[in-house]
């Protein structure tokens, strides 16, 4: 499970009160994406080479309660993002549904613009959401939006 705030995640104003284990095994402070555009996903992305020069930055978080579509070791899966050539943030495998689900995940979705369209829970893999350069949560993307989609939505974020 991905290291969490002790604090209590609906208290939380923005993405920037959490704290998440990267697939390493560090502890890292969402504070440190302050001032960048970020999608957080639980599944990888290809839009980072494209606009990371551009203060786009994508957090992926693995999740396991799709299908057993990631049954893999935190190592495991960083092997495998590393031989797709993936150059984002990866964080450690969590649960993003159900009670143990990371806080993070939990304010995500609780979100006026992180509520999902029949209901708060992340039905499968590829759920996005996009945050502004104020870490909040502007709009959630579901598993079966294009990731053309949200490259549309980019712009007046980037440039802001």
């Amino acid at each position: 499970m991905c290291g969490a705030p002790t604090e209590d995640w609906s208290s939380a104003t923005s993405i920037y009160d959490f704290s998440a284990t990267d697939i390493d095994g560090n502890v890292v402070s969402l504070e440190k994406y302050r001032g960048n555009v970020v999608i957080i996903t639980n599944v990888f992305a290809e839009m980072h080479a494209k606009y990371a020069e551009r203060g786009l930055r994508i957090l992926a978080f693995p999740s396991n309660q799709f299908a057993n579509q990631e049954p893999g070791t935190n190592a495991e899966i960083k092997q495998f993002a590393q031989s797709y050539n993936v150059h984002f943030d990866m964080f450690g495998k969590i649960d993003v549904n159900g009670p143990d689900a990371h806080p993070l995940w939990k304010w995500l979705k609780e979100q006026p613009n992180g509520r999902g369209f029949l209901g708060n829970g992340i039905k499968w893999n590829f759920t996005k959401f996009l945050i502004n350069k104020e870490g909040q949560v502007v709009k959630r993307y579901g598993p079966m939006d294009d990731p053309s989609v949200v490259e549309q939505d980019l712009p007046p974020y980037l440039n802001a």
